[in-house]
């Protein structure tokens, strides 16, 4: 079990879906926290956040105003931290695609800050970044400039010194009813009686956001250092998305979007040679560990996955069917319509 008591815990990008569950289920769970630090740009996202999490009753709570883009003000806002919880990014595929310079110094060069300030401040003890789906075989810039990042997080460890500290990743699906997905798209545009489907044949991963968190938190406990933790989690079809949020909607095919995939993978073919099977994830090893494989397998009983090995929403072996669809939305999504 992780033991907070007397920690403080940063949070990039804090004000987003995730960084308000991860938030939640510190301060349940972790009351004895020291310092829960939302760092992000939006003045107007913290100041909501903060009437949802005022000071005088969680006085745990912090809001610092910053940009992963200015190491200066990373440097700043990491002293002291003892976790830093990396979600800040421009995320948005088309968005992305029409404006790629943007996205490359949020998520590349903002990465690269992130890992520099936690070095350099001498405080941080472990890093957990988040990763997306869409990094593994990248057709858009999003995906790419999030390979990249991953690819910095894991280096991270090499680069680190005599200093002890630890940078994982975490890599998911689409997070059910979070900010921009497509289920709150649906839930919005139903009332118009017509649901736009960009291909008929369309899968994604589904992860809600407390699986979400508990991920991260997972990985905040148990990393040694340079994985990629991938969560078993089921696929649904868009079309049955569709028809569990409006059965009474024409679905109607629009096409597929600038930089859009039919079906994500999380682990390729080419990473089935560092992949190993832990029970409730997947893990993908850096190819040149810090530690000893030998000593990692045994601690986690971990399994190699065969060769040639690969994860994608398509093939899946779990899927969501129209009812689980429905009964997750009353569950975990809400929306105002």
């Amino acid at each position: 079990m992780l033991d907070l008591t007397n920690k403080s815990i940063l949070i990039t990008g804090g004000t987003g879906s995730l960084g308000k569950a991860l938030t939640q289920h510190i301060l349940d769970n972790h009351p004895e926290v020291r310092r829960l630090i939302i760092f992000s740009r939006d003045e107007q996202k913290q100041f909501q956040m903060a009437q949802e999490f005022p000071e005088a009753e969680y006085p745990q709570m912090r809001y610092f105003i910053g940009d992963v883009r200015d190491l200066d003000r990373l440097k700043r806002a990491f002293k002291g931290v003892d976790y830093v919880i990396h979600a800040a990014a421009m995320k948005h595929v088309p968005i992305a695609e029409y404006n790629p310079t943007e996205c490359v110094r949020t998520n590349i060069n903002g990465a690269e800050n992130v890992i520099n300030a936690a070095i350099d401040c001498g405080d941080v003890k472990k890093v957990i970044a988040l990763s997306t789906d869409k990094a593994a075989a990248p057709i858009n810039l999003y995906g790419a400039t999030k390979l990249a990042s991953d690819k910095l997080f894991i280096a991270a460890n090499n680069i680190r010194g005599y200093n002890p500290i630890v940078f994982s990743v975490v890599r998911y699906g689409n997070v059910m009813g979070s900010n921009g997905s497509v289920i709150p798209f649906f839930m919005k545009k139903r009332k118009t009686g017509v649901l736009p489907i960009t291909d008929v044949n369309m899968t994604r991963f589904n992860i809600s956001l407390q699986g979400g968190v508990d991920m991260v938190m997972h990985a905040l406990e148990v990393a040694w250092g340079g994985e990629i933790f991938v969560p078993k989690i089921p696929s649904y079809r868009v079309t049955d998305v569709a028809e569990a949020i409006g059965p009474e909607c024409r679905q109607e095919v629009v096409g597929i979007r600038p930089g859009e995939k039919v079906h994500e993978e999380m682990i390729t073919a080419s990473d089935s040679h560092t992949t190993y099977d832990l029970g409730k994830y997947y893990v993908i090893l850096p190819q040149v560990p810090k530690w000893s494989l030998d000593e990692y397998i045994i601690h986690f009983d971990g399994k190699r996955v065969p060769y040639g090995f690969k994860y994608n929403s398509e093939e899946n072996t779990e899927w969501l069917s129209v009812d689980d669809i429905r009964e997750l939305i009353d569950k975990h999504v809400t929306v105002e319509v």
